[in-house]
C-alpha cells in the first residue's frame, strides 16, 4: 500500500508542483508605480489573496479527498460506504498527508469492524459506567457546536474494556447528534472533587487514542475547569501523548474566570446551569 499511496501522490501533485516552481521564477517583481498605495486598495488585495488562498485549498482537499477515497476502497471495499466529510477529517489530522491519513483510516475500519461489530454500542454493556453519571450533552456554542460536560470526579474504574466502549457510545451519541454542516464538538471538563480515587491514567489514555486516531477533528475545544493540584500529577503523564493539533485546543480555566471564559464561546442562554448558564445537564444516553 506504501508504495502504491507514494505513486498515487506523486504523479498527482508532482508535475503541478514543478509547475509552479517554473512559474515563480518566471514572474518578476513588480514595478514601483504597480504596488498598491492605498489602504483600501491594500485590505481589498488582502481579502482577494485570502479568497483565493481559500479557494486553492478547497481544491487541493477535494483532490486529495479523491485520491485518499480510491486508495482506501482498494484496500478495504467497506470504505465505499463513508462520506466525504469523514475522509477529510482523516485528512486533516495528518495534514493533508493522503499515505498517512489513508493508514490511519484503514486501521480505523479495522478497529470498528473488531470493537463494534454490530455497528453500535448498546447501553447494556455499559452499565457501570453509566451508573456514574458523569457525562452530559446540551446547548450549542457560538459556533454552533453541541456542547458536552463531563465530570471528572464521578469517574471510577471500571474495567479498561468497558471503559472503551463507554468512550466509544458516548463519541458515536455526540456524533450522530451534530447538526447540519457541522462536525465538532466543544467540551467542558469539570474536574471538582477529582482526587487519586479519580485517577485512572490506562482510562484517559485509551480514551485518548479512541478520540485522536478513530474520531479526529471531532473536538472543537476542551475547556477543563476546577482543576485540582493534584491532578497535575496526572497529566504529566498523559499530555506527552497528546498530539499537537489536539494541545492546540485545551484551555485551562482559572476559577474566578470560568465564567467570562466560558461566555466568550457559549451564549448564557445554551450554557449550563452549573456554570451560570440556563440550560439543565442531560445525561449523554438520554439525550
Amino acid at each position: 500500500m506504501t508504495s502504491y499511496l507514494r505513486k498515487t501522490f506523486s504523479s498527482t501533485f508532482g508535475s503541478s508542483a514543478e509547475k509552479g516552481k517554473k512559474e515563480s521564477k518566471a514572474s518578476p517583481p513588480p514595478e514601483a508605480d504597480e504596488i498598491p498605495y492605498s489602504d483600501h486598495d491594500s485590505e481589498a488585495s488582502d481579502v482577494e489573496s485570502s479568497r483565493g488562498n481559500c479557494a486553492e485549498k478547497e481544491e487541493v482537499e477535494r483532490s486529495k479527498i479523491g485520491i485518499m477515497r480510491a486508495v482506501v476502497q482498494r484496500e478495504d471495499p467497506s470504505a465505499k460506504d463513508v462520506d466525504d466529510l469523514m475522509i477529510r477529517r482523516f485528512l486533516r489530522a495528518r495534514d493533508l498527508d493522503v499515505e498517512k491519513a489513508s493508514a490511519m483510516f484503514l486501521k480505523y475500519l479495522s478497529w470498528r469492524r473488531e470493537f463494534v461489530p454490530k455497528g453500535s454500542i448498546s447501553p447494556s454493556e455499559i452499565p457501570n459506567d453509566l451508573a456514574q453519571n458523569k457525562m452530559f450533552m446540551q446547548g450549542k456554542d457560538k459556533l454552533g457546536r453541541p456542547i458536552v460536560v463531563v465530570y471528572g470526579g464521578r469517574h471510577k474504574q471500571t474495567t479498561l474494556d468497558e471503559f472503551k466502549r463507554f468512550v466509544t457510545f458516548s463519541l458515536d451519541t455526540i456524533s450522530s447528534r451534530m447538526p447540519d454542516g457541522q462536525e465538532k464538538f466543544v467540551s467542558i471538563a469539570d474536574l471538582e472533587g477529582w482526587g487519586y480515587a479519580n485517577s485512572d491514567v490506562r482510562g484517559y489514555l485509551a480514551a485518548l487514542s479512541i478520540l485522536q486516531d478513530c474520531y479526529p477533528e471531532r473536538l472543537g475545544k476542551l475547556f477543563i475547569v476546577h482543576v485540582p493540584y493534584i491532578f497535575m500529577t496526572a497529566w504529566k503523564v498523559i499530555y506527552p501523548f497528546i498530539d499537537s493539533r489536539t494541545k492546540k485546543k485545551i484551555i485551562f480555566v482559572e476559577n474566578k474566570k470560568m465564567k467570562s471564559t466560558l461566555l466568550r464561546d457559549i451564549d448564557e442562554s445554551q450554557l449550563p446551569e452549573a456554570y451560570g448558564g440556563k440550560l439543565p445537564l442531560v445525561p449523554i444516553h438520554d439525550c
